[in-house]
């Protein structure tokens, strides 16, 4: 079982990676799992967390914060497509905590049921966002 899986990782944008990696963890939906080369066939919703990527374990070479999606193993290839990706290294604190503020005020001055829940799912999202940078 010893060599590189093909990881991918795509989202409506475009594609954010494509490389051979020794092992992956993806946020799951009912819970993480590792992907190594070998891997039994499986598909699996992605929740709102970050995909560790691992060139060399047991440090971790990238970490991208992921935002819903499904993921497709294969012995071979891992391949996530996100609805949100990007990469931990290109948040900033400063950023995330004012996208925080702002979706707090925006939730509080909606009026509308619907404005609510879409701002609240956003506001979740921006919160796991502060969380990755964090970890």
């Amino acid at each position: 079982m010893a060599g590189k899986l093909e990881f991918e990782l795509v989202s409506p944008e475009r594609l954010l990676m494509s490389k051979a990696v020794e092992m992956v963890v993806v946020p799951g939906a009912d819970g993480n799992f590792g992907v190594l080369k070998g891997h039994a066939p499986l598909t699996s919703t992605v929740r709102i967390g970050t995909i560790d990527v691992y060139d060399d374990r047991p440090t971790i070479s990238e970490r991208i914060f992921v935002a819903g999606g499904f993921a497709e193993v294969t012995p071979e290839r891992c391949t996530v497509l996100a609805e949100t990706a990007i990469a931990v290294s290109e948040m900033t604190a400063a950023a995330v905590a004012q996208e925080v503020k702002d979706l707090e005020e925006d939730l509080a001055d909606a009026k509308d049921e619907a404005i609510k829940a879409k701002v609240a799912a956003a506001l979740e999202i921006a919160k796991a966002k502060q969380a990755a940078l964090a970890a």
